[in-house]
């Protein structure tokens, strides 16, 4: 617990100020608070009783200012205190995000993307409550209650008992309560998790649910997961619900109490009437303190649970690193591996990639094929550094990837990945996630290399047109393309297409693969295809095979040794071939 305060209060920098100077304003408050019941009490002891107006006046002054004085903390308090909290929740997000961007993927693994969105929003909220409450109601609470408590002594221990024996019994009731509570809000945040999960799932893919009329299932998915949270908050708010009946009859018992006992006092002059009056005001005081208490319980409660779900994200180590003294130069697109193995998970027994020895020479380009589940994308992807390899070592340039600086070696090192992404804006906004200073020319050679400026030319705003979020409003192909001219204005020393002419024509295709090898023949181009018609052209091509080297070798080299390339090829074949395959290789 000490270490997740530390991490969290390590976020509060810039907002030290108004975070000391907050319970400062609280105390000063309740200073003014407690010093009203005397005030009141000397009025009616001194002015009223005795009818002695002067007095009245006096003291009713000095009563205004204390009134006015208070008044002015307690605003600057709440003030000092959400300026305070909502600093610590804007850090703290900052930090999070921020640290999201170093993890490697198999950090990003560990965190489902709901997870981190929950992380981000609900329980940085929760924190941010639970701070504005610290500052303020843990400091105004117990000091109302101790000074209540003290003064309450000073006019009558004995009435004054009554409360120490009602705060004790009230404060072992409500510790059991908000013990009980806090298991159930542990809970409660992984549920917020699954929901946001099925909502995300539902809205990214939201034309396949209306096209299989899943909507249905959908609905009674997201109500599943709704009606998980609300059990487990009804669970909790049945234990906390005892707070206010409770918080109820103690009040009103210590009132009866006081009354009763504090008659007779009056009445055997042991106490006068103003004394009498300023015991209530202290009996409210210290009973609301409470109140405030328990209800700052509650809220540290729920928070507890998001505060190790935050502390989690932000004390993720990277798995990747920079090394102590990287290479900010690759010197060419060579690539080796040498005696490869991969596995996802630490410490699995069955590795992904298996033995992988491979040698590819600067400027080749290189068909990648294999059935489904073959790790092809696996292969590629410890090139760049996504993923470390468990065992052996990958080179690029002649040096080891992991000698590299990350930047360095990712900017050398351009992936089209599987799943293409676009973000909302123009397209030059998107191809200038390539370079950002790369200028509109450079952009629309990129588009001519990917056979992207055909379709954009078409558009009413041309290389203008806006995006929207995912790409939602361009086609799988077009998409395709688009992605993998931001790829090429990287400028890299190696390409890597995981699947990434899936969605285009083999027409589109051919041009595209033409294209490259007359305008950037010595960049190394990896190709990761299912149909042999996009890498049968390559200079070699690797055959993968449940994570192993079936073959490397040209085309002709593998119809002849290889029985996997060869069944591949003609099953691809013996229907004629794709449909315009003719028309693409023209």
């Amino acid at each position: 617990m000490k270490m997740i305060i530390h991490t969290l209060l390590s976020q509060v920098k810039e907002y030290k100020k108004a975070s000391i100077v907050t319970p400062l304003f609280m105390i000063l408050e309740v200073i003014m608070e407690m010093l009203i019941p005397l005030l009141m009490a000397s009025i009616i002891d001194n002015g009223v009783e005795k009818g002695d107006m002067r007095h009245i006046y006096k003291i009713g002054a000095v009563m205004i200012v204390s009134a006015a004085i208070g008044l002015f903390a307690g605003i600057m308090g709440g003030k000092y205190g959400a300026y305070a909290s909502a600093g610590l929740a804007k850090n703290l997000r900052e930090a999070m995000f921020n640290h999201i961007q170093t993890f490697s993927f198999s950090n990003i693994d560990r965190f489902s993307s709901a997870s981190l969105v929950t992380r981000l929003t609900t329980d940085v909220t929760n924190i941010q409550n639970a701070y504005q409450m610290i500052l303020r109601m843990c400091f105004r609470s117990p000091s109302s209650l101790i000074c209540a408590m003290i003064m309450a002594f000073t006019i009558s221990p004995k009435l004054a008992s009554i409360y120490l024996v009602a705060v004790l019994l009230l404060g072992t009731c409500l510790f059991f309560i908000m013990k009980n509570a806090t298991g159930y809000f542990q809970q409660a945040f992984p549920k917020y998790d699954d929901m946001n999960a099925s909502v995300q799932e539902n809205v990214s893919a939201i034309r396949v649910v209306k096209a299989y009329v899943r909507e249905d299932h959908e609905i009674s998915k997201f109500k599943k997961a709704s009606e998980n949270i609300y059990r487990i908050f009804v669970k909790a708010e049945c234990n906390l619900v005892f707070n206010a009946p409770l918080m109820q009859f103690t009040v009103y018992s210590c009132i009866l109490l006081i009354s009763w006992f504090g008659a007779k006092l009056v009445v055997s002059s042991e106490l006068t009437t103003g004394n009498l009056m300023s015991l209530m005001a202290y009996c409210m005081n210290i009973l609301m303190s409470l109140m405030m208490l328990s209800m700052v319980f509650v809220m540290i409660t729920m928070s507890t649970a998001s505060a190790r779900r935050i502390v989690e994200v932000l004390n993720e180590t990277s798995d990747i690193q920079n090394p102590d003294k990287p290479i900010y130069e690759v010197k060419d697109g060579s690539i080796e591996f040498r005696h490869v193995d991969f596995a996802y998970a630490v410490g699995s027994s069955e590795p992904v990639l298996k033995n992988i020895d491979l040698k590819i020479r600067s400027g080749e380009t290189i068909g990648i094929i294999g059935g489904t589940g073959s790790a092809k994308t696996s292969l590629v992807s410890l090139i760049s550094r996504l993923y470390d390899a468990t065992q052996g070592q990958v080179l690029v340039g002649g040096e080891d990837v992991r000698s590299y600086d990350i930047e360095t070696l990712r900017n050398m090192v351009s992936v089209v990945l599987q799943k293409n992404e676009l973000f909302s804006g123009t397209i030059l906004e998107n191809l200038r996630w390539g370079d950002k200073d790369a200028t509109d020319e450079d952009c629309k050679r990129a588009c001519r290399l990917a056979c992207a400026d055909e379709f954009i030319e078409r558009m009413p705003d041309g290389y203008h047109t806006y995006i929207e979020q995912g790409g939602t409003n361009v086609s799988g192909g077009q998409k395709q393309r688009l992605c993998i001219a931001r790829a090429l204005l990287k400028k890299p020393k190696i390409l890597i297409l995981d699947d990434s002419t899936s969605a285009v024509d083999t027409a589109t295709d051919a041009k595209i693969r033409r294209a490259f090898a007359e305008e950037i023949p010595d960049t190394t181009k990896l190709i990761i295809a299912q149909r042999v018609s996009s890498v049968q052209h390559a200079d070699r091509i690797l055959v993968m095979d449940d994570g192993r080297i079936s073959g490397f070798g040209t085309h002709e080299e593998l119809l002849e040794t290889n029985g996997i390339y060869r069944e591949v090829y003609e099953s691809q074949t013996s229907g004629g071939g794709d449909f315009d395959e003719k028309a693409g290789e023209a």
